[in-house]
């Protein structure tokens, strides 16, 4: 029977330290951390997903200013939004919430964002930090992932590590704090070809397709690890990337969705929050 990794739990554990941190730092410091979230459109899974991001700042004493802006806006104007937050000292973290509008360039907006206010941990430094084996900030969903792991005392060095999808968000940096952690790694994609063939060779199989139910079964060895990033709507219902009632009697360990990897983004989201907040209060610019 298979062990359940309830990322729900865990993330619970970390927003507790987060807010016992918050609160030694803003008595030191006498300044309150503050998260600066830039939203466009009106998107409902985007209002939605800023809303809990609020919510749990607000939970664990961080200031959390959301700046609306309506899908016309253009690329000139969000430009000068994020200068203006990177020269304000009073905001200690930036986060561009994502999709956006498709007249905008992502990459070259993201790229503007001053790396010490990174919380996604998106900016060509950060990536490139983190690609050399030496992460400052790191994406949310990944590092998450990590600490599932390592709570569980799964092991991952000399482990077949095998990750589908190949994003910015989830893959790509999947794939690098996997190899730090001295795991052997293969990355799927959707020219990947017999993915079955693959799968089937993981030790710990990381799933972000954002196709519904895609991984069933015969996909999964017997004793893997099965980590589901995905989050879908069928019928009304709620599921993952994984067809949970097919593999979970082939695993050792799985997450659930809802409740598993998806609470560990927000709580790894306040604590690159601090990281950014730490290093403008101590001065560590590098």
């Amino acid at each position: 029977m298979a062990v359940i990794l309830d990322g729900k739990a865990l993330a619970l554990e970390i927003r507790a330290q987060i807010k016992t941190t918050v609160g030694k730092l803003v008595e030191k410091y006498h300044v309150v951390p503050h998260l600066a979230v830039i939203l466009i459109g009106e998107d409902p899974a985007s209002q939605s997903y800023v809303k809990g991001k609020e919510a749990a700042c607000q939970k664990a004493g961080i200031k959390s200013t959301v700046i609306q802006k309506p899908v016309t806006i253009s690329e000139a104007e969000l430009l000068t939004i994020i200068a203006e937050l990177n020269a304000d000292t009073a905001v200690h973290g930036i986060l561009l919430q994502l999709p956006i509008p498709k007249h905008l360039d992502p990459d070259k907006i993201i790229a503007l964002i001053d790396k010490h206010k990174d919380v996604d941990g998106f900016t060509p430094e950060n990536v490139a930090a983190l690609t050399n084996g030496r992460p400052r900030l790191v994406p949310c969903t990944p590092l998450g992932i990590i600490k599932l792991l390592k709570k569980y005392e799964i092991p991952i060095a000399g482990k077949h590590c095998v990750i589908i999808g190949r994003s910015t968000i989830v893959g790509k940096p999947m794939a690098a704090l996997l190899l730090k952690e001295n795991g052997t790694i293969t990355i799927c994609h959707t020219k990947t070809t017999n993915l079955p063939a693959i799968t089937n060779q993981a030790d710990i199989l990381v799933v972000a397709t954002g196709q519904p139910k895609m991984i069933n079964g015969t996909h999964v060895k017997d004793g893997a690890v099965v980590i589901d990033v995905g989050i879908s709507k069928i019928d009304g219902v709620i599921c993952g990337d994984v067809d949970y009632e097919s593999v979970y009697p082939k695993s050792a360990f799985i997450t659930p969705v809802p409740g598993g990897v998806g609470p560990l983004t927000i709580a790894c989201l306040l604590e690159n929050c601090i990281k950014c907040y730490q290093t403008f209060m101590e001065g560590n610019h590098d």
